[in-house]
């Protein structure tokens, strides 16, 4: 699991891709601003909502699996907006994508999600997990500042 700032940093810095589960159409839930955030930012964000197909003005995609092959061969991170205890479902998902693709590198859960049971799926997939941390928070206290 990446814990340290310095790690994490290094993920923002060079991860440009990002594949949202749980991207919401709605500005005023984190699900949505933290992804608009990192596409301000310069990211490329993939959306994954099985109740729309665009999400700022991006095409969303009912799950992981469901990404085009093309574009899932680019997917850095695999950031989550859901239920703790539904990570291991969405770990399941990111490690098939490993297998096929050879992405995604890292499978960041947001601020107050965790779940050994996906850390476990993870590990043994060779993704790096990150656990209960913004990647925005992240993005503005290591990397904004340190360019």
């Amino acid at each position: 699991m990446v814990a340290n700032p310095a790690s994490l940093a290094r993920v923002l810095a060079k991860c440009r891709t990002v594949a949202v589960v749980g991207a919401s159409k709605n500005p005023w839930k984190d699900a949505y601003r933290v992804p608009r955030y990192l596409k301000d930012q310069g990211y490329r964000i993939v959306p994954v909502n099985p109740t729309t197909d665009k999400i700022m003005d991006e095409a969303a995609y009912p799950s992981l699996l469901e990404i085009p092959e093309e574009l899932a061969r680019t997917v850095d991170v695999v950031e989550v907006f859901r239920p703790s205890e539904e990570l291991p479902q969405v770990a399941r998902q990111a490690a098939e994508m490993k297998r096929r693709y050879g992405r995604p590198f890292v499978f960041w859960a947001q601020l107050g999600l965790e779940n050994d049971e996906a850390a476990r799926i993870l590990e043994g997939s060779g993704i790096r997990c990150v656990m209960d941390a913004c990647m925005r928070t992240v993005h503005q206290l290591y990397v904004r500042k340190a360019s």
